[in-house]
């Protein structure tokens, strides 16, 4: 006898459906899996065949195929073990087929328990997109339940209840909430002084720009970096769900789905674990993680040199392909990469209260590990100079609250371009109201060498964002002024 229960296999941030065939027949007492399977999909014979007999099921004493379909596309992990599970109960008529017209995702225990696994999301979208029921594990379909629409959705938390489900005999178990209280974020106004850089902050968060900020310890970069999730627009629509499908494709839970992503990897980080990779279906990095969200490289200057030129290609282009011998896929990173550096390996040059103790040599050896074409992607540099102590004991500045909702207003102007500032192109950028002034002072900054071709695109989109928040439909000289003056601080 041949049944067939859909499952879901997640190809980067993208869920594809997985047709679970099960084929019980002639022959020795035998459970074989075939479609790519890794060694924890193999390992389901024996979860499975414990799983239906300590439910009350008697295993069939024949020859069991399981095909995980389409054949060609690797499958791993425990979450195909409750829809192997039903498709033999189906196929070996131990209970009505009607237990396999489902779409099941979920880790069998040996006692049949059905433990979370990652993916409920994308099992939910492909059973709506199939018009049929989706069985899940609480937590799973907790996930599925925080993003959309969970009336297809049923909660299982055993191989019997999941049998109940299928056949209309019971309602699923009460979804969990799994979404707590979000961790509040730095707030702006702990943040003493530092006028300038809270300044070019707010431009980058409203026009999603690329920022470097260099100055010695203790200023406050990593304070102020930590600050800027608060600080940008609460995620909506389809951006909620192609990101927390990247995070699922990483194992990795989401407290708060429409609060937007903050990654901070270590300087010890490997490529594939910033960029994407691993064996069989490659899983996302830390920049598809920060997909729409902000990427924070604290110590800027202690990553690899390697590692750093990698992130120039899915800054520029917004996603990056990562390819193995199992399948190639495409991660979208439309990340705001917010680098933190000390100007010099002890981290006081320049600084008026404290000398620099390292050789000119060792000096030059630290800047060359930011490559010129790097550097030149940050759209803002800004120098963080030492908090003084009147600062440190004046009043608070301005709230998180208050610069969100000037920077919500600029990107409002921005989504009726339909384009976010960082991501205009020269062709729309040109389209744009120039004050006369302006084509003057970047011809005069490009033969003064202060500007690049690359630079003289982003500095315009750069002043796009200062005009959108003086909530000026022109672009003014003094909008081109500020930002100039901040590609000059490198």
């Amino acid at each position: 006898m041949l049944s067939c229960v859909t499952s879901v296999v997640l190809v980067g941030a993208e869920p594809r459906p997985v047709r679970v065939e099960v084929f019980v027949g002639g022959g020795k007492p035998h459970l074989v899996i075939v479609g790519l399977p890794d060694t924890a999909v193999r390992e389901a014979t024996q979860r499975v065949r414990a799983a239906i007999q300590a439910s009350g099921y008697e295993f069939p004493g024949r020859r069991v195929i399981v095909n995980l379909a389409p054949a060609d596309l690797p499958k791993g992990g425990s979450a195909y073990d409750l829809p192997i599970a039903l498709g033999v109960l189906a196929a070996s008529q131990a209970t009505p087929k009607g237990v396999a017209e489902v779409v099941a995702l979920g880790e069998l225990a040996l006692n049949g328990e059905v433990r979370a696994v990652r993916g409920g999301l994308g099992a939910a979208m492909v059973a709506e997109r199939l018009g049929m029921p989706c069985l899940l594990p609480p937590e799973s379909a907790a996930e599925a339940a925080s993003l959309g629409d969970a009336r297809a959705v049923s909660a299982v938390c055993e191989l019997q209840d999941a049998v109940d489900v299928a056949l209309g005999h019971k309602p699923g178990a009460p979804i969990p909430n799994l979404v707590g209280d979000t961790p509040p974020a730095v707030d702006l106004c702990e943040v003493r002084g530092q006028i300038l850089v809270r300044r070019a902050l707010e431009i980058a968060a409203a026009g999603g720009h690329h920022m470097l900020m260099t100055g010695p310890p203790g200023a406050g970069k990593t304070m102020l970096a930590r600050c800027l999730p608060g600080i940008l627009p609460r995620l909506v629509g389809g951006d909620v769900a192609e990101t927390a499908l990247t995070w699922a494709a990483a194992g990795v839970p989401r407290r708060d789905p429409t609060l937007a992503p903050f990654r901070s990897p270590h300087h010890s980080a490997s490529l594939a674990a910033v960029i994407g990779g691993g064996s069989g279906i490659p899983v996302p990095g830390e920049t598809a993680l920060a997909h729409k969200g902000v990427l924070f490289l604290d110590e800027l200057g202690e990553f690899p040199v390697h590692l750093l030129d990698a992130l120039r290609q899915p800054m520029e282009d917004g996603h990056v392909v990562v390819s193995r011998k199992g399948a190639s896929v495409r991660f979208p990173t439309e990340f705001q990469l917010v680098g933190a550096t000390n100007p010099c390996p002890c981290g006081y040059e320049d600084d008026h209260l404290r000398s620099c103790e390292c050789p000119p040599r060792a000096v030059a050896r630290y800047k060359r590990r930011l490559s010129g074409p790097l550097v030149d992607r940050f759209d803002i540099s800004v120098r963080v100079p030492r908090v003084e102590s009147t600062e440190m004991a004046g009043p608070p500045g301005e709230s998180t609250a208050e610069v969100a909702a000037r920077v919500a207003a600029a990107r409002k102007r921005q989504d009726a371009r339909g384009v976010r500032n960082a991501r205009l192109g020269r062709g729309e950028l040109d389209r744009l109201h120039w004050h006369e002034e302006v084509g003057i002072m970047l011809e005069q900054a490009m033969r003064n060498s202060a500007l690049t071709a690359r630079g003289w695109d982003r500095v315009r989109r750069v002043a796009a964002t200062i005009a959108d928040l003086d909530e000026s439909a022109v672009i003014l000289g003094r909008h081109l002024g500020e930002a100039l003056a901040y590609r000059g601080q490198r």
